[in-house]
């Protein structure tokens, strides 16, 4: 097994995804590595900004599900201990944006869960062939 230096956990906050957040702490942990974390967007309407597909964390928008989506990513980006530099709440396809995201970050090591409830609902169908096929790193689905 590789060393691991920079891991991605890919959240899509369904009911077991603390389980699959923990699983990342405790391989994080174990490989003396840094762990980022992303929730990729797919379920709220985007709207028309000059900032592109990254949210900013330090922002509040008039969105009211934007802001519950965004609390519920930095409670668990804190509970996780992740800085803020290693933080992506990204608008998109989310098997898209996380092997772009795996590649610019240099990430070793991409978690998910086996299913959830939106946004990563099909990773064992579609979304996991994408990024089992794409990502140019290793792929943990972890069963649930």
């Amino acid at each position: 097994m590789n060393h691991y230096q920079n891991i991605l956990l890919a959240v899509d906050f369904s009911d077991h995804g603390q389980a699959v957040a923990q699983k990342a702490q405790s391989l994080a942990e174990q490989f003396n590595a840094q762990l980022h974390i992303i929730h990729v967007l797919d379920n709220i309407p985007m709207p028309d900004t000059p900032y592109g597909t990254v949210i900013s964390l330090d922002e509040d928008s008039s969105n009211d599900l934007l802001e519950a989506e965004k609390n519920k990513f930095i409670r668990m980006s804190d509970q996780l201990g992740i800085a803020a530099e290693r933080r992506w709440l990204i608008w998109g396809e989310p098997q898209q944006e996380i092997i772009r995201l795996a590649a610019q970050e240099r990430i070793d090591l991409i978690i998910a869960g086996s299913h959830g409830r939106h946004g990563l609902a099909v990773l064992m169908g579609s979304t996991a062939s994408s990024i089992l096929y794409h990502a140019q790193c290793d792929v943990l689905a972890v069963h649930l």
